[in-house]
């Protein structure tokens, strides 16, 4: 399975009643697909509020996604949780409807040994014929698949690629240690051409619900070798990569997706909307 370079971890759009809005689902992802050149969705990631959804909106939303993208472009159900029987459980309604992979989570808040990781995901894996994209982000799970363990599991056939907020190093040993077919994704925006020089395939973004045409551009030129120009559409998006942050993803790309005319609404507690100062800051990314 190839989800292509450019991975959109997609938002999930809320009313006024903080109810999923499907009718602004369904805009957003032919805009994701057609003008910021996304080559698959994650949908129900961290930026898709998934701890918020409930099992049923996250079904609903794997459903509704497939039907829509039509086969456009691949379609990534987060299904990744701390507990492996729930996850499990979750991945095998998943793969009835249709998704075309999984994402999933290092287990968060128990923070199982690296045996356990080893445990948890290689279950996850056997239990489903979806190929599997593992997602390594300590800084919201508290602990880290280490490169060592991420090579082992890249033995089982169904997992194929890891998601890596980690650093460049790790991304490098990863990279040069895996087996044909494994593939490592940048999971930070503003590391995704750096990852690419030391062995990534590609990203998955949050930025590129604002910037994915020009990420684009960054990636398939590095490809071809045009080094320079690349670096040089990094310098111009770094202040976006950077500036989407500063607010606990994704409140600052929901507002600023709002502000481009996409009307994904706000977030669900316990997050809350950008302040005043906050909300300024990225009006003036956008400009």
């Amino acid at each position: 399975m190839d989800f292509g370079r450019l991975i959109t971890a997609m938002v999930t759009p809320f009313d006024e009643q903080n109810r999923i809005h499907w009718g602004e689902t369904a805009r957003l992802i032919d805009y994701l697909i057609e003008e910021q050149k996304s080559d698959s969705l994650v949908v129900c990631g961290t930026t898709g509020e998934s701890p918020t959804l409930t099992d049923e909106e996250k079904l609903e939303l794997f459903r509704f996604t497939v039907e829509h993208v039509a086969g456009r472009c691949k379609v990534i159900a987060g299904t990744g949780s701390n507990n492996t029987a729930h996850t499990i459980e979750l991945s095998k309604e998943a793969e009835k409807l249709g998704v075309d992979g999984l994402l999933l989570v290092a287990p968060y808040y128990n923070k199982p040994s690296q045996e356990g990781l080893y445990q948890h995901f290689s279950a996850i894996a056997n239990s489903v014929s979806l190929p599997a994209v593992l997602y390594n982000i300590p800084g919201r799970t508290g602990i880290s698949i280490s490169a060592e363990t991420t090579l082992r599991l890249a033995q089982i056939p169904n997992i194929v690629a890891t998601k890596e907020c980690a650093p460049l190093d790790q991304v490098a040993e990863i990279a040069s240690g895996a087996p044909a077919g494994f593939i490592v994704y940048s999971g930070d925006d503003a590391a995704a051409l750096p990852a690419l020089a030391v062995g990534a395939y590609g990203v998955v973004s949050v930025a590129s619900h604002i910037v994915g045409s020009p990420m684009k551009e960054m990636i398939t030129g590095f490809l071809a070798g045009q080094v320079e120009e690349a670096a040089k559409l990094h310098q111009r998006l770094l202040p976006v990569f950077k500036g989407l942050f500063e607010c606990p993803n994704p409140v600052a790309v929901k507002y600023a997706l709002n502000l481009r005319g996409y009307l994904v609404g706000s977030v669900r507690l316990p997050l809350i909307p950008p302040t005043e100062a906050e909300a300024e800051r990225i009006r003036e990314l956008l400009n």
